[in-house]
């Protein structure tokens, strides 16, 4: 947990927190801190439950929900507006380095994950300058075995197990960093950039559990 001089602080302007420090903020500042409290009612209440649209059991990110457990989730607020890219590039750049300095046992690494919610991109710009961050970091994440992914209100991707889910979307805009993962197989399957990072990372693994997905039919 945090000291009060550093939650005084933290989750604003991308300082990250963890789950706990994060609702040790939101629950002493009687109503301020608005963002915070809801990138984390979202992370925790949407991405770590289960939704009837889902088109399977378990947590809409079961990834997320695992890394709350051992307490490897980071998350904060960033006020970057539609005109800031160059200060929301750099924040989520260095986000990579946040997420290297995570603790956790050699074994459970790969659960680490930071997320930044910006309010101030809630509109068609905004979006549209975080698809550009997005797309800027792609390949500097895909050649460090991370996945750079993002949500908002509006977005029109597809569940993988359901096409009529839209399990991207969120109340304000967020991009997340994560460690690549064998389970990510299905978006592997999707997008042929990722194809070629994830059978680099794994390339037995990866590659049958590429061969089950497909003939599962996806």
């Amino acid at each position: 947990m945090a000291d009060d001089a550093a939650i005084a602080t933290a989750g604003a302007d991308g300082g990250l927190l963890t789950v706990s420090e994060a609702h040790a903020l939101v629950d002493v500042a009687n109503g301020a801190n608005a963002s915070l409290r809801t990138l984390l009612d979202w992370v925790e209440n949407y991405l770590m439950a289960g939704h009837p649209d889902l088109g399977r059991t378990g947590a809409v990110c079961p990834f997320t929900k695992q890394a709350a457990k051992i307490d490897t989730v980071r998350m904060g607020i960033s006020q970057a507006a539609p005109q800031d890219e160059e200060k929301a590039f750099v924040l989520i750049r260095d986000g990579f380095a946040e997420l290297e300095k995570i603790p956790s046992k050699p074994a459970m690494r790969h659960f680490r994950t930071v997320i930044v919610g910006f309010p101030g991109c809630n509109s068609e710009a905004g979006v549209a300058m975080l698809k550009r961050v997005q797309r800027r970091l792609r390949f500097y994440s895909l050649r460090r075995g991370k996945m750079i992914g993002m949500m908002h209100a509006t977005s029109e991707d597809p569940g993988l197990w359901n096409p009529d889910f839209r399990p991207l979307r969120s109340p304000l805009p967020v991009l997340a960093i994560r460690h690549m993962v064998e389970q990510d197989a299905p978006f592997a399957a999707k997008h042929p950039p990722l194809m070629v990072a994830y059978l680099l990372r794994f390339p037995l693994a990866g590659a049958k559990r590429l061969v089950a997905y497909m003939r599962a039919g996806g």
